[in-house]
C-alpha cells in the first residue's frame, strides 16, 4: 500500500508452500523499495496499464535477484500473471534492461538492511553452523 508505506502479506501458514510466502515478501519488497523517498520509481501506475507491468516485472525480478541472494528457490509465477509483462516487452525492446537494472538496484537496498543489521548476520551465522 504505496500511500500508507507499508506490505501486507498473509501469515506464513496460509501458503501451501513456505518458500511461496518468502517469495511473495521478497516481490512486495521489491514495491516497498519503490516508494518515493527510497528509489522512487513511477507507483502511480493502475492494474493492466504499462506502468504497472513495467513496476510488477521491476518487482518480481527484486524477488528473483533477493531469493537468489539468501539461498531461496522460488516456484515459478502462473503464466497468466506473465502475459501483462509482454506487452511491455513487445512495445519496447529495453524494457527488460530498464527493469533488471531498477530490480538489481532494489534487491542491492534490501539486502543492505540484512549487511548492516548484527542481529541478522549472527541469526545467519547460527543457521550456517
Amino acid at each position: 500500500m504505496p500511500s500508507a508505506d507499508y506490505i501486507q502479506v498473509p501469515s506464513p501458514a496460509a501458503f501451501f508452500e513456505p518458500i511461496n510466502f518468502h517469495r511473495t515478501v521478497c516481490h512486495e519488497l521489491g514495491h516497498w523499495s519503490g516508494a518515493p523517498h527510497r528509489l522512487n520509481r513511477d507507483l502511480s501506475g493502475s492494474f493492466g496499464s504499462p506502468s504497472y507491468s513495467r513496476e510488477e516485472l521491476c518487482a518480481e525480478l527484486t524477488g528473483a535477484y533477493v531469493c537468489a541472494a539468501l539461498s531461496i528457490v522460488p516456484t515459478v509465477r502462473h503464466s497468466d500473471y506473465l502475459a501483462s509483462w509482454l506487452e511491455v516487452l513487445r512495445e519496447d525492446n529495453r524494457a527488460i534492461i530498464r527493469a533488471a537494472s531498477a530490480a538489481s538496484k532494489a534487491a542491492d537496498y534490501l539486502l543492505a538492511f540484512l549487511e548492516n543489521n548484527p542481529a541478522a548476520a549472527a541469526e545467519e551465522e547460527a543457521i550456517a553452523a
